[in-house]
């Protein structure tokens, strides 16, 4: 039985600690910052996408809500669920007191890694959503801009700047301004940052396509600073369901949905094909579906080529740059793992998700011992670290 080496998790998540914006904001900005206030939560509803319905009361339980521009965002326990059990991760107020800490500190959370068989995480946003959707809604865009940056900061030099590497950084951009994205990932790139986040899906936001070639100085920066590109489900801020008032585990179930969709898109846009070194990663999609994907892909290339749009675009099988660029990361999946052959062995990462509800923390070595004992331990150790090292330009070991 192969043994599972150190896990490179590709896929975790950081709750932005209350002090983050009052400290690595300018002065000039501190008056619209975002910040936490405590107060009694009355019923808290999940009504879909990223949308929530709730109601302050003096009598309901105590929550910790960020304020930004006359908005409120509450922390919900089933976002830092690590360390309740099962059946208490539910979707309700929590304060930061009653999350474990490494959901937002630095060395806490190195510690609960060791303890889960993890060396080194990238984790995702949580205010400001999985590629920076808080501040590209926001009104006042300088305001905006000077919070992108500020998380930046934090993040490379609080979250990440005394883990001695077990905390690897992922920064935002702002998706509203192409240009000054450009500009950012260049400045993190230039203190050893590679990886960025971006929308799955960036009409859903109302941004260009990347049809429109307006992204293009975006990726040929990624590509050129060997930056990946992050794509988180639902960093397009929905999920998919099938009507508005479906249970929540259908959008759960579904969540790849969106991610298919995204590497559908790049597969027939041309992104790939005009930059031959740009990366892109999947974060909590899984992989169980991309065998079928990359087949249908392949078959509509060859069949439907005469009308399909893409004749010029994609000269070579769309699958042939997945295997070129592309990552995927899974959990739990054994599907996947059956059609590794048609997946990509060199494709593959794993992730926790620490801290929500869906982390195998702190059991991730029971959890890869039970998926994966039985592949061959080079295949194992691919999986577990050796693709997120050449992903991310790591030390390989």
């Amino acid at each position: 039985m192969a043994e599972i080496p150190m896990i490179i998790s590709v896929d975790d998540h950081v709750v932005e600690p209350a002090h983050l914006w009052q400290t690595w904001l300018p002065e000039k900005h501190q008056a619209g910052a975002p910040y936490i206030e405590r107060h009694g939560l009355g019923s808290l509803k999940y009504v879909g996408g990223t949308t929530y319905e709730y109601e302050l009361t003096d009598d309901g339980p105590p929550c910790d809500i960020w304020f930004y521009e006359g908005k409120m965002f509450p922390h919900k326990r089933h976002v830092a669920s690590v360390g309740f059990d099962r059946d208490d991760m539910t979707l309700s107020p929590i304060t930061y007191d009653e999350m474990r800490p490494g959901c937002y500190e630095p060395k806490a959370r190195v510690e609960d890694m060791l303890m889960n068989h993890v060396e080194a995480s990238l984790s995702f946003p949580t205010f400001p959503r999985f590629c920076g959707q808080t501040f590209s809604e926001a009104e006042d865009k300088d305001l905006a801009m000077a919070c992108v940056l500020a998380y930046n900061d934090w993040m490379v030099e609080e979250w990440c700047g005394d883990s001695d590497g077990a905390l690897i950084p992922l920064t935002i951009i702002p998706l509203w301004d192409i240009d000054a994205a450009v500009a950012e990932v260049e400045r993190n790139a230039a203190r050893g940052v590679r990886a960025v986040c971006f929308s799955e899906i960036p009409p859903k936001l109302g941004l260009p396509s990347i049809h429109t070639g307006e992204w293009d100085p975006f990726f040929a920066a990624c590509a050129a600073t060997e930056t990946v590109v992050c794509m988180h489900i639902g960093s397009s801020s929905q999920m998919p369901a099938t009507s508005p008032d479906a249970p929540p585990a259908v959008a759960a179930t579904l969540s790849f949905n969106n991610a298919m969709a995204s590497l559908s898109d790049f597969l027939f846009s041309g992104v790939l094909v005009r930059y031959p070194t740009l990366t892109l990663a999947y974060s909590e999609g899984q992989i169980g579906w991309l065998p079928y994907v990359l087949e249908r892909a392949d078959d509509v290339w060859r069949e439907h080529r005469a009308w399909g749009g893409v004749g010029d675009l994609v000269p070579e099988p769309p699958s042939t740059y997945y295997y070129r660029q592309v990552y995927g990361c899974f959990f739990r999946d054994r599907h996947g793992l059956d059609a590794l052959d048609k997946v990509g062995v060199d494709n593959i990462t794993f992730e926790t998700d620490y801290p929500h509800t869906d982390s195998t923390w702190p059991n991730t070595l029971e959890v890869a011992q039970d998926l994966m004992g039985h592949l061959p331990q080079d295949v194992v150790d691919k999986i577990c670290r050796g693709n997120a090292q050449r992903m991310l330009g790591l030390p390989q070991d």
